[in-house]
This record gives structure tokens, sequence and C-alpha cells, in this order.
């Protein structure tokens, strides 16, 4: 799906993020494609990916706040049924961990 979700994008991104997941050369290519850079770390088989060391720590961070966000229950398992009562269970369990901090 995500091949499809970076046709949608309403402006070209100066860096598509994701995790080892997306790891692929034709993932990697299809975002050079748009005229964005990829800063997706390779896996533990590839040859490491230059990019800058600022990208990888924002990633860290996005990470983390994943991490904490499933944490709650309805988060973890998506006990929504559509895809609007789930993005608001996701910004109230962002704006609580907003206020947490």
């Amino acid at each position: 799906m995500a091949p499809d979700l970076l046709d949608e994008l309403p402006d070209v991104p100066g860096w598509v993020v994701g995790d080892r997941g997306y790891a692929s050369d034709a993932f990697r290519e299809r975002i050079w494609t748009i005229g964005a850079r990829p800063a997706i770390p390779p896996k533990r088989t590839d040859a490491p990916v230059a990019c800058p060391s600022w990208i990888y720590n924002n990633r860290h961070l996005v990470e983390n706040l994943w991490a904490r966000l499933k944490e709650w229950r309805a988060v973890a398992t998506r006990y929504e049924k559509t895809a609007r009562s789930f993005l608001g269970v996701l910004c109230f369990a962002a704006t609580l961990d907003w206020l947490r901090s």
C-alpha cells in the first residue's frame, strides 16, 4: 500500500521516512522518481545507505511516539471500525501524550 500512498501526497516531500519493512530497491526507486529522497534504514544483509543523522534522529522520535500511542489498548488493537473514528482515538491519545510531556 505504501507506493499507492506516495501517489496521494499533495506535494512532493523532501524526505520519505520509513522503517526496515520498506527497505526494498523498488520502493526506494519509486521515492526517487517522485522527486523525494528515501530515509529508510537498510536490511541487515544490505549495504549501508547514506542519510543525514538528523533525519534518523527525527525518525526515532516518531517511532517512540508510536510506541507510546500503542500503549493505548484502542490504538494497539484498532477496535474502531471506521477510519474516521480510529483517527479520533489516535488524535485523543496523541493529545493526552502531548499534555503529559
